[in-house]
């Protein structure tokens, strides 16, 4: 049996430099680390999207929605073809910060990530949204980010 995944010395060397990209509102720096064909869903984007030009307009919307939110790696276990990556996120929100802990499955081809499946509980970003009606709460992303 061959194992073909990412050792945690290796994880925490990607994410040195992927993590950075998802700071700052630079989504042509944040696609560039994923390939053509790129699969990523969030709890707020279910089912996901797929291929990197609708990665990049998710993106560009999601990142100008949070500019200066950072991402913190909390540590890596091997998987096939990537890793499994614990993560910590400071949020700002409208003169608070939201603070929130998840994993993510990151999985890459030649280097980029083909499948990007992130998981949190986003109720900390729901509580701290602006104010609107009930159906649009429920997509704070989604239907601000697409």
């Amino acid at each position: 049996m061959t194992f073909e995944g990412l050792d945690v010395r290796s994880a925490r060397e990607f994410n040195e430099l992927w993590l950075p990209a998802w700071s700052g509102n630079r989504p042509e720096r944040l696609a560039s680390f994923y390939t053509e064909d790129a699969f990523y869903a969030d709890p707020d984007n279910w089912p996901g999207v797929r291929g990197r030009r609708a990665l990049l307009e998710y993106f560009t919307k999601l990142l100008a929605r949070f500019p200066d939110w950072t991402w913190t790696h909390r540590g890596s276990q091997p998987m096939k073809d990537g890793f499994l990556n614990g993560w910590h996120a400071s949020i700002p929100i409208r003169g608070t910060v939201v603070e929130l802990d998840g994993v993510a499955s990151v999985q890459l081809r030649n280097g980029l990530i083909y499948r990007h499946v992130v998981y949190f509980d986003r109720s900390p970003l729901l509580a701290a949204a602006p104010a609107r009606p009930r159906a649009l709460r429920h997509a704070f992303f989604r239907r601000e980010a697409r």
